[in-house]
């Protein structure tokens, strides 16, 4: 079962952004989809900023993994197009690594992931719709996962 939320204007995305940081400050690893320019990155970043990180927040698509450790909680962003299938497979077990404990792993183009991703996390696929709004949904794949996706919902 997935939730979505439209979001109108950027204001809109903030606000999803902020009550998506007050319900992962515990952590949570999310699975990020969506085409090039959808605003995977764009969301990252507004998460961040409401979990106070003070570095700049950058899409990592040259470097695999950015990190940042000013925040409330470390955010670590990878994005994986640059590895594709085959390269993502060498990296799972470091992708588990990154899932426990207190922290908030983003992980950009997870389609190519092929759907390995064995552990608790919540995926949101992000599009555009045709009024040039973004539609965010929610899926958590797990027990905590699919407590934030109810926390999205109310």
């Amino acid at each position: 079962m997935t939730y979505k939320v439209k979001c109108k204007t950027l204001d809109d995305t903030k606000n999803l952004a902020q009550k998506f940081a007050k319900l992962i400050e515990d952590g949570c690893f999310v699975s990020l989809y969506g085409e090039i320019g959808a605003g995977k990155t764009a969301f990252v970043k507004l998460v961040a900023d409401a979990l106070n990180v003070k570095e700049k927040v950058t899409s990592p698509s040259f470097v695999i993994l950015n990190e940042y450790h000013s925040g409330k909680l470390p955010v670590y962003h990878f994005d994986l197009y640059r590895l594709e299938n085959e390269g993502v497979s060498t990296i799972l077990d470091e992708l588990r690594e990154y899932s426990e404990g207190r922290q908030l792993t983003f992980v950009e183009w997870a389609e190519f992931s092929q759907d390995e991703i064995p552990f608790d996390h919540l995926k949101i696929n992000v599009t555009y719709s045709d009024d040039e709004s973004r539609i965010y949904e929610f899926e958590g794949v797990g027990a905590k996962s699919k407590e934030i996706e109810e926390g999205i919902k109310n």
